[in-house]
């Protein structure tokens, strides 16, 4: 008796993941190069290869690119200042640290990926998820030292801490919102350490 032979299953296209990830690099570097407001996502598909349908198969808007854009050189940023606090044993040190590498990290962007940078500037003029994503990783990590500024008896226990947390952010506001920093970058560094300090003041027991 004679078998016939298995079928070869059938090739693979790329997945879902795949393609999303090739579109989002390319549109990361064509909207690094051309910018995002000037771009078109027939723009887009002409400069990946793919067709215009195609790329809607996978976001739904030329938004919906530039929010994992923007969503990804965010994460960027708080990565950076996770790893320049890790480690620190104060508190007050911990919100000096985060203040500068917040600062840092963004005029970074704003200097060597401009029109990057511009992506993060629109999604904050336009309240963007991942821009609300951001203000609530801040507002969170302030309070996490806050909290443990006041556990080891660094910082008063007056104040309600949500009301803490809030004026802190708004102090850091200027310095660390992407639409806003862009009009500060001139006293930047100068303006972390002075409002590092006030801030620290203020927390004082």
């Amino acid at each position: 008796m004679t078998t016939s032979p298995t079928p070869t299953p059938p090739q693979r296209g790329p997945s879902d993941h795949d393609v999303r990830d090739q579109i989002v690099q390319a549109a990361t570097e064509y909207f690094g190069r051309y910018g995002y407001e000037k771009t078109t996502v027939s723009d887009l598909a002409k400069a990946i290869g793919f067709s215009k349908a195609y790329i809607y198969k996978f976001f739904d808007s030329k938004q919906a690119i530039g929010e994992v854009i923007c969503s990804n050189r965010l994460q960027m940023i708080m990565t950076t200042v996770d790893d320049a606090i890790r480690s620190v044993p104060t508190a007050p040190e911990q919100l000096r640290r985060m203040f500068r590498a917040l600062v840092e990290a963004g005029s970074y962007l704003f200097f060597h990926d401009r029109k990057l940078y511009d992506i993060a500037a629109t999604s904050a003029s336009e309240a963007w998820p991942s821009v609300q994503a951001y203000e609530n990783y801040l507002k969170a990590l302030v309070l996490q030292i806050i909290r443990e500024g006041r556990e080891a008896g660094d910082f008063e226990r007056k104040t309600p801490l949500d009301e803490a947390v809030n004026a802190i952010y708004l102090v850091m506001r200027p310095y660390v919102n992407p639409l806003l920093l862009q009009h500060n970058l001139d006293h930047a560094t100068e303006a972390t350490g002075h409002l590092s300090s006030l801030i620290l003041r203020s927390l004082a027991p």
